[in-house]
C-alpha cells in the first residue's frame, strides 16, 4: 500500500508540473501573438498634413509622461500608432512591474487619439475607468499605466 501512495504522489506532481508548463506557453503566446496587432492600418493614418480640422481649436501634438518613472518625456504625436509597453519594441518601453510587454495603444482614428489596452494584466485605465475597448482620449486627462501616468497635450 505506501508503494501505491509513493507512485500516486508522483503521478500528481508530474501532472501539476506539466499543468505549469502548459500555462507559461500560453502567457508567452498571447504575449507574441498581442504584437501581431501593430501593424493594423488605421483610418485617417493617410491624412493631408497641410489640411486642419475645422471646429478644433486645440489638436494633441505630443503625449509626455506626467508621473513615473519616465516624467518629463515628451514624444510627438505624427499619426503612427504608439506602442506602450515593457517591449524593447515599443514606442514608449516602461520598466514597471505593474506593465505588460505589450501593454496598449494609442492610435489615431479620424481626428481623435484613441487608447487600447492589448489585454494587459493589471489593466489601462483613463481618468479612473477601465479601458476595455479602444476609447477616445481627450486633451489632458490622464491615462495610467501601472505607475505610469500619461497625458496628451497639445
Amino acid at each position: 500500500m505506501p508503494e501505491l501512495v509513493i507512485q500516486l504522489t508522483r503521478a500528481g506532481f508530474l501532472a501539476l508540473l506539466w499543468l505549469f508548463v502548459l500555462a507559461a506557453l500560453r502567457v508567452v503566446r498571447s504575449d507574441l501573438y498581442s504584437a501581431s496587432g501593430m501593424r493594423v492600418p488605421m483610418p485617417g493614418a493617410s491624412r493631408l498634413p497641410g489640411k486642419k480640422a475645422r471646429g478644433k481649436s486645440k489638436v494633441p501634438r505630443q503625449m509626455v509622461v506626467t508621473h513615473g518613472a519616465l516624467a518629463g518625456t515628451r514624444i510627438s504625436l505624427d499619426g503612427r500608432p504608439i506602442m506602450i509597453g515593457r517591449a524593447d519594441d515599443s514606442t514608449l518601453v516602461l520598466d514597471d512591474d505593474y506593465a505588460s510587454t505589450r501593454h496598449a495603444r494609442l492610435s489615431l482614428r479620424g481626428s481623435d487619439w484613441y487608447v487600447e489596452d492589448l489585454g494587459s494584466t493589471n489593466g489601462t485605465y483613463l481618468d479612473r475607468a477601465k479601458v476595455t475597448g479602444p476609447t477616445k482620449v481627450p486633451l489632458g486627462v490622464p491615462i495610467r499605466i501601472g505607475k505610469t501616468v500619461i497625458e496628451l497635450r497639445s
